[in-house]
């Protein structure tokens, strides 16, 4: 090499012929590099493609969605005919009423969510048939009906049916309801019926729990903000619930929301744990290069000539794994999209969101560069000799390394909370990553320190397994870390995948009462009761009025609090947001306990009282003495709060937020709802079908049809969840498989010393399995306190569910991981027995 070029040094031709020279096709020593980022970008990919698919058809079909701009909806009555006036200033309507009803043929009976429409339905959106049609509402005399419905009561087109006291012909299979996901969740499949069929059929008499909703297609461009206020302060005692094409499905967006954030932090976990196997792999790969790189400076190779030869390697395998981890996110998005079908609005075909995909590369790029530019400062700022000792003489630490390690960092921190949809969460989520990393490094320090103190054991293959944990160029630092992040994985995981299932257990039990029953008319109670023992004569019945009202205010009585002046709605005051389930009883609630105040007596006709869940009365500062005014058929009433209640809310009965004193309520139009439990009936199908006929204008619910709906649907959470945290998983292995690899390579010359002083292959693996099982068995208590932490967080606090998990499941994965880590140790110990001393040692 001429001086000239000594001096100038190579340039990026030369030194990318060298690099292609040196470089393997199948990238062999860089391929844990190309594994982590394919996971860490086909993560980013496929988070990002997916929840911008759901986002973009949530946005995009909003007016589809919910039918129209703006919904107005009102409990248990029509809009009057000023109401109505008002909403027809703003536009074209479509209105018509939702409620539960029983469907019957024969001895077979339905539950299904009777959707009655007018002649402008749908505004927005088609709806079409199995056949082929595109149709508004059915003609007189039919019904179109979904798949469930026919299947349930065995019947198909042209066959007829009967809901309530009404006869109606099956006109066609329902294919396509455009507004499905905005009507929420309803018991049963749709039966969609003519404006005038339910009050025909006697479904809509006074106190009925029905729902009326109207649609308006603004004429113009229009503000549904501005509308939903103006109507507010028009009729303020009217009851009105407001969704607008901004918020086609409230259930759905707080779902995506929730799913969004879980999803961002796994993809932050995949990035994390994938710039660790990085960083571990760019040590390991120029670790191997040793010889060579002292070769290259020895002919006068410059330290940019090294940065460039072995920093074009690099970034060549970080493209070919970014572009890979790419192809493989858009591949798996129509999986994730099959997992959440029915659920949300999600193509299940091929989307393609160039904004996710470009800052997933960005991402991946950017993790690459920061953790493999560390390694890759380090060598080249050494002489040769110093890298021909680094077997024995490790290379020191590197201040330029560490100042661009850290302005890398403070970059990707920049862009997460810069592109982040919560920034708040993402950056908490990265402190913690942050600060689990300096624990497991703190852990590892501590892990040496306790090895080179504690007492000598007299076992040899136990005193050298200790010594492997704090001599000279031990991998105890990187093991710790990979295995720490590893184990945690697997904790994490089953943590939250046996919370859900425990939430799928106790929030929809397998016991409960076998019906509900809505809108039984108050004066027939006494028959209701006499048809159910007929039956069973043990028949456990509970009776409770059922009547839906909002709260308009609420404190003290000289200094109410307004609902409609509340900028947000307090954490926890859930029960303020539109109308709720309220009731009336003489007798505390059965599952209720009442935590502070009394309760009125069961001859009270002092002024209306009303008791109150204690975590809402917490949530609004509510005490005792306090009053509530709520809005029922656009009338307010005033009650003074007597006591506060605990509920339990996980029983499948009657569970109020408020109950009133009798003489509060009882003048109010109102029916009965009743829970039914036969402890000596097996075959509930003959009351099912008693209670039908002869409360034609009830709707009798079989429970069991609704827990495993219930089940599908927190089935569907949970596998969806199951399968992004999987990935963090399979990041963490990659690094742990990475980090044993490294270590592997750096005890070749420990191995073979062992095997010439007569070192038996068993005993040499019994070394290693002894050194990884002290530092798994260290490492088991960390994952579990880490793993479960951040389970909790994820269940409790972004999901919302009760941290339910199973330890057992729990100790049981982790247990699996223990005895993984080691297989996977002895392993890769394997090819060290295969070594030939003679070999080994000319090569060192």
């Amino acid at each position: 090499m001429s001086a000239a070029a000594a001096t100038d040094g190579l340039s990026w031709g030369t030194a990318w012929k060298l690099a292609r020279r040196e470089l393997n096709l199948r990238f062999k020593g860089l391929r844990l590099l190309l594994v982590c980022l394919f996971l860490g970008t086909g993560a980013l990919a496929a988070i990002g493609t997916l929840t911008g698919a759901i986002e973009g058809e949530l946005a995009d079909r909003g007016q589809t969605l919910l039918g129209g701009d703006l919904e107005v909806e009102i409990w248990q009555r029509s809009p009057s005919e000023e109401e109505m006036a008002a909403l027809e200033a703003y536009g074209r309507l479509s209105s018509g009423t939702r409620l539960q009803v029983v469907a019957r043929n024969g001895e077979n009976t339905a539950p299904v969510g009777l959707k009655a429409v007018d002649e402008a339905y749908p505004l927005y959106g088609e709806l079409t048939l199995g056949d082929g049609r595109s149709v508004g509402a059915p003609p007189p005399g039919e019904a179109w009906l979904g798949q469930g419905a026919l299947d349930r009561l065995d019947i198909g087109v042209g066959d007829a049916f009967t809901v309530g006291t009404a006869t109606l012909t099956v006109g066609g299979v329902i294919d396509n309801e455009p507004d499905k996901l905005s009507e929420g969740f309803q018991l049963g499949p749709t039966i969609i019926v003519a404006e005038n069929v339910p009050a025909e059929a006697g479904l809509l008499q006074p106190g009925a729990m029905y729902q009326s909703k109207t649609r308006i297609a603004f004429d113009g461009e229009q503000d549904p903000e501005a509308v939903e206020e103006a109507l507010t302060e028009q009729f303020p005692l009217a009851g009105f619930d407001f969704r607008d094409r901004d918020r086609a499905s409230p259930g759905a967006d707080r779902f995506v929301g929730r799913m969004g954030e879980f999803l961002t932090l796994v993809g932050l976990a995949a990035l994390v744990i994938a710039g660790i196997g990085i960083g571990g792999g760019v040590s390991s790969y120029l670790e191997a290069r040793r010889s060579s790189i002292a070769t290259l400076k020895v002919l006068g190779a410059t330290s940019r000539d090294i940065t460039r030869i072995y920093g074009l390697q690099i970034a060549l395998a970080a493209l070919v794994g970014s572009v890979a981890g790419l192809a493989a996110g858009l591949a798996v998005t129509p999986l994730l999209a099959v997992a959440l079908d029915g659920l949300l609005p999600v193509n299940t075909g091929f989307v393609l969101e160039p904004g996710a995909l470009i800052l997933a590369s960005a991402y991946g790029l950017l993790v690459a560069l920061v953790f493999a530019a560390t390694p890759l400062l380090r060598a080249r700022r050494f002489p040769a000799m110093a890298l021909m000792r680094a077997r024995v003489a490790p290379l020191a630490k590197d201040g330029v390394a560490i100042a661009w390690v850290g302005g890398g960092l403070v970059a990707i921190v920049a862009l997460a909370l810069l592109t982040s949809r919560q920034p708040l969460l993402a950056g908490g989520f990265l402190a913690g990553a942050a600060g689990m990393l300096v624990l497991l490094a703190a852990l590892g320090l501590g892990i040496r320190w306790l090895a080179r103190k504690a007492p000598r054991p007299s076992n040899p293959l136990l005193r050298n397994a200790l010594a492997n944990l704090h001599r000279p160029g031990a991998a105890t630092g990187a093991l710790v870390t990979a295995l720490g992040f590893g184990l945690s994985a697997f904790v994490l995981l089953a943590a939250i995948q046996s919370a859900i299932d425990g939430n799928i257990q106790s929030r929809v039990p397998a016991e409960a009462p076998d019906y509900f029953v809505l809108d039984i008319p108050r004066d027939q109670a006494d028959d209701f009761r006499t048809l159910v023992q007929a039956e069973d004569s043990d028949a456990m019945i509970r009776t409770v009025p059922a009547l839906r009202g909002s709260v308009t205010a609420y404190g003290p009585e000289d200094n109410q609090t307004r609902v409609a002046d509340l900028e947000e709605i307090p954490d926890g005051a859930w029960a303020l947001r539109g109308e709720r389930g309220l009731t009336y009883a003489a007798e505390i609630p059965p599952g209720n306990t009442i935590t502070e105040g009394q309760w009125w007596g069961p001859e009270w006709t002092g002024e209306p009282l009303v008791s109150v869940d204690e975590e809402f009365a917490a949530s609004i500062d509510m005490q005792i003495g306090d009053t509530i005014t709520i809005a029922l058929l656009g009338v307010e009433r005033t009650a003074r709060v007597a006591n506060l209640r605990r509920i339990d809310w996980e029983s499948m009965g009657f569970n109020y937020v408020f109950v009133f004193s009798p003489n509060a309520l009882e003048d109010a139009p109102h029916n009965l709802a009743a829970t039914i439990e036969l402890p000596n009936v097996d075959d509930t199908g003959p009351l099912l079908r008693a209670l039908v006929q002869r409360f034609p204008s009830s709707s009798v619910i079989e429970v069991g049809q609704v827990l495993v709906q219930a089940r599908e649907i927190l089935g569907q959470v949970g596998l969806a969840t199951l399968a992004a945290a999987s990935v963090a998983v399979l990041a963490g292995l990659a690094v742990l498989l990475g980090a044993i690899a490294a270590a592997r390579a750096a005890r070749t010359y420990d191995t073979v010393v062992l095997r010439v002083l007569g070192a038996s292959r068993r005993q040499v693996l019994l070394m290693q399995f002894l050194e990884y099982a002290l530092l798994a068995l260290v490492l088991a208590v960390v994952a579990l306190a880490i793993g479960s932490g951040l389970a909790w967080l994820v269940v409790t606090q972004l999901f919302e569910f009760d941290w339910l998990p199973d330890w057992g499941v729990v100790l049981a994965v982790l247990g699996a991981g223990l005895a993984l880590v080691v297989g996977f140790a002895l392993l890769g110990s394997l090819p060290l027995l295969k070594a030939k001393p003679a070999q080994a040692l000319r090569s060192l």
